[in-house]
């Protein structure tokens, strides 16, 4: 499996409770944090869950 790049562009300042707890799961904390992970349909789900707040790169 490949490897995504997923950078946060949006803050989770006022959004609901499972949008920033997905955030967290996937190791973004900070405004501009990029994170790392394997291409896996868990990771695309939590990916599409939080689309609106997120950057994607393959």
């Amino acid at each position: 499996m490949g490897k995504i790049k997923i950078t946060q562009v949006r803050s989770t300042i006022g959004r609901p409770k499972k949008q920033k707890d997905t955030m967290i799961a996937l190791g973004l904390r900070k405004m501009h944090q990029t994170v790392e992970k394997e291409d896996s349909p868990i990771i695309k789900g939590m990916i599409d869950k939080i689309s609106h707040l997120v950057k994607i790169e393959s």
